[in-house]
């Protein structure tokens, strides 16, 4: 009798531990997450500059009566003076206000791009994790299966020098551990890209080394779709991100039409008149917009139809959202479902089949091609089983990065 070889699927499940100190290190460490780090640390900025009086203006000069020279003509000419004079120009009330709440918008928007980043990031390492622990897990499988191939193609030669055998077997032997070998040479490079991945989200150089993922017990992770939609309603940095989006819009129709108001320019000066007494002027400067309200009522149309796109861009993202959500929580659904059936019945029945082709073929009243088809069916069975462990992880991890709910975590 073979000893047993196929991969105890008890301990195949959700791994943590070593993958919430990944999680840590790209938080501090992802160039991506910096950056937008910095945009929103910048957007910050922008609501005291957007609120802030245009610069004043100083100006310096003199008239001189007589001839070209500063002074000719001072104190004996009425005309003739110099001094200087400050402007300052004022925008139409409600309009730096206006500015200053479309900048904080921004800034709003800004924040929950950022968190989408961070999301985006801890989904594609998380991802990546259980795609590694995928890679592992059947390049283990496979090499026990090229163990029992080997010792099939060392009882076959025995049998066909001894005449009780065919050449037929050792070449179906031979070609089955030529598939796992082209099947060994895929995964690795899986494996290798995978972790390449990793470091590259890390911010680390590619060739360092990724710890072996661990491998608790699966459990079934039991949530509501209506719960997941209430989540991503609440928490989606996306939704968030339109909303934010939405008001900016509306806020800069309202700003467009209020750029009809004109704004004032106060000026004063003071002007030296040599022996003369003292000059001081003060004016207020408003612009007549007599040649600017079609450029105005069209810049005000076309923040309608911005304000209009912004809203629908909202209803989008909300609609692919909801539909990406029930998406993978059906596929979740179904992978959890593969899983139990491939666990609790096909390999088990599969590897009790084998083992019986197995004790056949020892005793002699079984074929060798009976063996071989046991084994690829056994082998499709465990492949079968960890492709559903991948999907299934995969879902719940596009499930946490939608709605901020931790599906993969510990009880």
């Amino acid at each position: 009798m073979f000893e047993t070889f196929f991969l105890c699927l008890w301990i195949a499940g959700p791994v943590r531990g070593d993958l919430d100190r990944l999680v840590e290190e790209a938080l501090e460490r992802n160039p991506e997450i910096r950056a937008a780090q910095k945009k929103l640390e910048a957007a910050r900025q922008r609501p005291a500059a957007a609120a802030s009086l245009p610069e004043p203006m100083l100006s310096a000069g003199y008239a001189s009566i007589g001839g070209p020279l500063p002074g000719q003509g001072l104190g004996r000419e009425p005309m003739a003076r110099a001094g200087f004079m400050a402007a300052q120009t004022l925008p139409a009330p409600g309009k730096r206000a206006l500015r200053r709440r479309v900048a904080v918008e921004e800034a709003g928007a800004a924040g929950q791009e950022y968190l989408a980043v961070e999301r985006s990031v801890v989904a594609r390492l998380k991802s990546a994790w259980y795609r590694l622990h995928h890679a592992r897990e059947m390049l283990g499988i496979l090499e026990r299966n090229r163990a029992l191939l080997d010792r099939l193609f060392r009882i076959a030669s025995a049998r066909y020098q001894a005449g009780q055998g065919s050449q037929q077997e050792l070449l179906q032997a031979q070609m089955r551990l030529t598939l796992l070998e082209a099947k060994q040479a895929a995964l690795e490079q899986e494996r290798q890209r995978t972790e390449a991945e990793i470091n590259e989200l890390l911010a680390r150089p590619l060739e360092t080394p990724v710890p072996p993922p661990s491998a608790p017990e699966p459990r079934e992770v039991q949530v509501s779709l209506e719960q997941l939609y209430e989540n991503a309603r609440l928490g989606s940095p996306v939704i968030a991100a339109q909303r934010h989006m939405v008001r900016r819009a509306e806020l800069a129709l309202q700003l467009a039409r209020k750029e009809g108001a004109p704004d004032v320019t106060v000026a004063a000066g003071y002007y030296n008149m040599g022996g003369m007494p003292p000059m001081f002027e003060a004016r207020v400067d408003i612009p007549l917009p007599f040649f600017t309200r079609a450029r105005q009522r069209a810049a005000a149309a076309a923040q309608a139809h911005e304000a209009e796109a912004a809203r629908r861009n909202y209803q989008a993202a909300g609609n692919a959202l909801l539909f990406r959500i029930k998406d993978d929580w059906l596929a979740s659904g179904a992978a959890w479902r593969l899983l139990r059936i491939y666990s609790t019945t096909l390999v088990p029945q599969t590897a009790l089949a084998l083992e019986a082709a197995l004790a056949s073929y020892e005793s002699g009243r079984g074929t060798f091609s009976d063996v071989l088809m046991q084994a690829a069916a056994m082998l499709e069975a465990e492949e079968s089983y960890h492709n559903a462990l991948r999907d299934y992880h995969l879902a719940l991890v596009r499930l946490e990065e939608m709605t901020g709910v931790d599906l993969l975590g510990e009880d």
